[in-house]
């Protein structure tokens, strides 16, 4: 069974009623079975974004309504596909998002069905305020802090030391609400909440990434700074040292669940003898009695700390870069099969004699299932078409090639090629099947009971033909079936 309710049913089918296949795709994303989104559902969503003729107002509504269940399934598994399309979608998904001046409002969400429903609804609860300020910092500053351009010519590295005091604490607020999800390893107990994890895990990287640069940029600029922005500059700095402690119980717990240790980055800290540098120039500043240093001491210190940042940076960079390759290779592969799939549709007669009835889809192997020619097929970008799968046991002809694959978008065609298949209106049965009537059995049923044959019935192939296949039954003794 898939696991879908009988209303999951209901509402994908008035979908497909009305003619709307992002609301139908939405709906069969946010099911009520305890799974994660399925992949081929956003990456349709994904794609309906990068569409100009589609509307984004009304893909983004449509999600915001199915937070409105009363199930802390289909919540949760709308703020993740609400998510996933902020990440990989197009651009003008959180654009629109970054517009609204209220997202999700479920400060006070409780699914109260059951023991898992009132531990969910507390994630719930703190995913969409990190959701919520995800949305208003690219509001703030018009891109989002985890594809920001990073490295030495980066947009955090390169901005004035004004813009910068101004953007940091943005990262700050996005960086602390992202960690107040605060679940720990045994929390994470389902596939709906997983989902949900490495999704966080993934911004997590990436906006500390552009969050360290920030800094490294901040202290490369402190000694240059008006004493108002030192003071300004001291105070970030040390809630940066706090949220570095935060992101890396973060990172254990992502070890702990099973993520691979190479895709976790490593933290290097700042000396602590930066903190002291920095407090003595602010202190010296302000007027106040410090302790003398050279220029060469401070200079020594600064350098230190900027190169611990900087090993930090290229960690969380690497980090970043497997998971994208990781993503670019599934991707290829995923459009390495669409590409095959064409090709046997365009030319089915092209196929090898060592191709077999199994599909690699994504890097995995399939069995590839007959196709119901009744049934609507699953079209994307019209790439998708009906075919019948040759099967395991099918016989080869005498040459070694497999007999003809029935590839038509045409009902009537295929059912005719079908007919054809089976031999109706030639007189020869490709699978040389032969019907026989089975031998009278020796039954006893009285004294008197003598055995009564059926009359035998005459098919006609000739008047067969171009009709619908049809099964067909030998003649059997109708008392047989009765001992």
């Amino acid at each position: 069974m898939s696991g879908q309710s009988i209303t999951d049913r209901i509402t994908a089918a008035q979908h497909s009623v009305t003619g709307s296949a992002i609301s139908k795709t939405v709906c069969k994303a946010t099911t009520h079975e305890v799974m994660g989104p399925k992949k081929k559902h956003l990456d349709y969503l994904i794609q309906c974004t990068n569409e100009m003729n589609v509307n984004i107002p009304q893909l983004a509504d449509t999600l915001f309504e199915r937070t409105t269940n009363t199930s802390w399934v289909v919540v949760f598994k709308s703020l993740t596909t609400t998510h996933h399309l902020m990440v990989y979608g197009n651009e003008r998904f959180i654009q629109y998002l970054a517009s609204r001046n209220t997202l999700f409002n479920l400060s006070n969400f409780l699914d109260k069905s059951g023991l898992q429903g009132y531990d969910m609804s507390t994630f719930i609860r703190r995913y969409s305020r990190y959701l919520n300020e995800k949305a208003v910092s690219y509001r703030q500053v018009a891109f989002d802090f985890t594809k920001v351009k990073r490295g030495s010519d980066g947009v955090m590295r390169t901005i004035n030391t004004e813009k910068l005091l101004k953007t940091i604490p943005i990262i700050q607020n996005q960086m602390d609400v992202l960690l107040d999800f605060n679940v720990n390893a045994n929390e994470l107990t389902n596939g709906v909440i997983n989902a949900a994890f490495m999704l966080l895990f993934k911004d997590a990287i990436r906006l500390f990434a552009a969050y360290n640069e920030g800094i490294i940029n901040l202290l490369e600029k402190y000694f240059d700074m008006k004493k108002v922005q030192c003071k300004e500059g001291l105070d970030i700095y040390k809630k940066f040292l706090t949220r570095m402690t935060r992101i890396s119980e973060f990172l254990k717990v992502a070890e702990q669940v099973g993520i691979d240790r190479g895709d976790i980055p490593d933290l290097s800290q700042a000396p602590s003898s930066l903190l002291d540098a920095l407090e003595q120039h602010l202190a010296s500043l302000e007027g106040k009695k410090v302790k003398d240093s050279t220029a060469a001491s401070r200079a020594s210190t600064l350098s230190n700390a900027v190169s611990s940042l900087a090993n930090t940076g290229i960690s969380f960079t690497k980090a970043d870069e497997r998971e994208k390759q990781a993503a670019l290779e599934e991707e290829q592969a995923r459009l390495k099969a669409l590409k095959r799939l064409k090709e046997l549709q365009k030319n089915p007669a092209a196929v090898s004699t060592e191709s077999s009835p199994i599909a690699t889809v994504g890097g995995t192997m399939s069995s590839a299932p007959a196709i119901d020619l009744f049934s609507t097929p699953n079209v994307l970008g019209g790439i998708l078409k009906p075919t019948v799968a040759s099967s395991p046991n099918q016989s080869m002809t005498p040459n070694g090639q497999q007999p003809h694959k029935l590839v038509s978008t045409d009902l009537d065609s295929s059912l005719a090629n079908l007919v054809g298949n089976l031999g109706i209106g030639n007189g020869t049965a490709k699978n040389d099947l032969h019907w026989s009537q089975p031998g009278e059995k020796k039954l006893t049923g009285g004294t008197n009971w003598q055995p009564k044959t059926a009359p035998s019935t005459t098919w006609n192939p000739a008047t067969m033909v171009g009709l619908a296949p049809v099964c067909f039954y030998p003649p059997t003794n109708l008392l047989s079936l009765h001992p």
